[in-house]
């Protein structure tokens, strides 16, 4: 697709077309707009199923969107239930393989299981299976990519946007949207700040085998240096997401494969049996980034172009995966009303819609970082008695759930599983 010459006659410039780029063009061209996607990537690479160790929670409601757009199908092989999540709060490593302490918390789908089709709390997806499913999605629906390629600069005028790729190539549309991550060129160019900061943790994350099965229960065990979470696979895997400081984060990257895995077993516990890492283990700096506006005249934000937040609780792909089946929703409406879907009017709804969800949870998920990550008695004693009285009130464990899930407030219609 490098080859392909810029569309000149197209609705929306979506420069990013990851997970969440990539959905809102399936989105858009389900509801009769025509989008085309800029990306860095070789487009014919994300067909690829190569291993990257990443893996995603999708809350329930943003996998209908899946399904709404056709890729249900494709995804359901790869796609782990998540039928229980146990929360601990510990304090050494090695307390996945004690139990539950005095203060816990468990979520089990079967609390609201009135809702259609028995759905789960979530799946766990492998990054590879899901770019593979959208990228296929997306030639198949016949949309453009411009990939590999680059954009140099954008300027927004008061009829369209207008975009210059670094090959000299010009694309012009009435909007363009930055999804191309936390160092967005769109929103760079439409004057948009961003506000935030690093924490001084790593992510280290990794693949495991397990000896026993998973039964689909996800824990999530905070501890001083931060939350360590076992979330089930296909295949009787796991995908770790581990918590550290930098210093000793750095050091598990660059640890030999028989030293991390006597980390690992420490960490970890006996209470899956015995455990194997496969693949690689990557690593990664944490950090909260949040723009200060969602939309400017001719343009808006995406995913981490527009929010980048801790993976504690991972909600950060959710977050764009809504973000796009809102943004969808407003621009068709808005072409089918004969409306100029680049207008400051129609952009704001997108704003408004999103802005407060987006902004609670971002702080949300700071001050949990917060309260969880350290070993003072008196926040643990606080943070604990919490846990306890959430856990033993029904409807707080399932306004919970629920909230997770994505199904909370007035939700797009694909979030409903509903198609444009």
């Amino acid at each position: 697709m490098a080859g392909a010459p810029a569309s000149k006659d197209v609705d929306v410039i979506i420069a990013g077309a990851g997970v969440a780029g990539a959905t809102l063009a399936l989105a858009l061209k389900q509801g009769g707009l025509t989008p085309v996607l800029i990306d860095p990537v070789e487009f014919d690479a994300q067909l690829a199923p190569t291993f990257d160790g990443r893996a995603w929670a999708i809350a329930y409601a943003c996998f209908r969107q899946w399904r709404a757009l056709g890729i249900g199908e494709a995804l359901e092989p790869h796609a782990q239930r998540i039928e229980q999540i146990l929360v601990t709060d510990g304090q050494t490593p090695g307390a996945a393989s004690h139990g539950t302490g005095p203060f816990f918390l468990r979520f089990d789908s079967a609390e609201i299981a009135d809702r259609a089709d028995g759905e789960p709390l979530g799946y766990l997806l492998e990054n590879r299976h899901v770019r593979a499913a959208l990228a296929r999605a997306v030639m198949d629906a016949g949309i453009e990519v411009l990939a590999p390629a680059r954009v140099a600069s954008a300027a927004f005028g008061p009829r369209e946007a207008v975009v210059t790729l670094a090959d000299g190539r010009i694309l012009r549309a009435p909007v363009a949207v930055g999804a191309e991550g936390r160092g967005s060129v769109i929103r760079a160019a439409a004057g948009i700040g961003a506000i935030g900061w690093d924490y001084p943790q790593t992510g280290v994350v990794a693949t495991v085998r397990l000896e026993k099965p998973h039964g689909g229960v996800a824990h999530e065990y905070f501890l001083p240096g931060g939350p360590f979470a076992i979330l089930p696979l296909t295949g009787n895997r796991a995908s770790l997401v581990w918590t550290e400081s930098r210093a000793r984060g750095a050091a598990l990257k660059a640890a030999r494969p028989e030293i991390f895995q006597a980390h690992l077993d420490r960490r970890f516990g006996d209470h899956l049996g015995a455990v194997r890492v496969e693949g690689p283990v990557f690593t990664y700096p944490l950090s909260l980034q949040l723009a200060e506006r969602f939309t400017a005249p001719r343009a808006a934000l995406l995913g981490d172009a527009a929010h980048g937040v801790h993976p504690i609780a991972g909600q950060g792909l959710n977050l764009g995966l809504k973000g796009a089946a809102a943004l969808a929703e407003v621009l068709v409406e808005a072409m089918r009303l004969g409306e100029d879907i680049g207008s400051e009017a129609v952009l704001e709804r997108y704003a408004a819609w999103r802005r407060f969800d987006t902004v609670t949870l971002s702080a949300g998920m700071d001050a949990f970082v917060r309260l969880f990550s350290n070993d003072n008695p008196i926040l643990r004693l606080a943070r604990g008695a919490g846990m306890a009285a959430v856990n033993r009130i029904g409807p707080a464990r399932r306004f919970f759930m629920t909230e997770a899930g994505g199904a909370v407030g007035d939700l797009p219609r694909l979030l409903k599983g509903e198609a444009l």
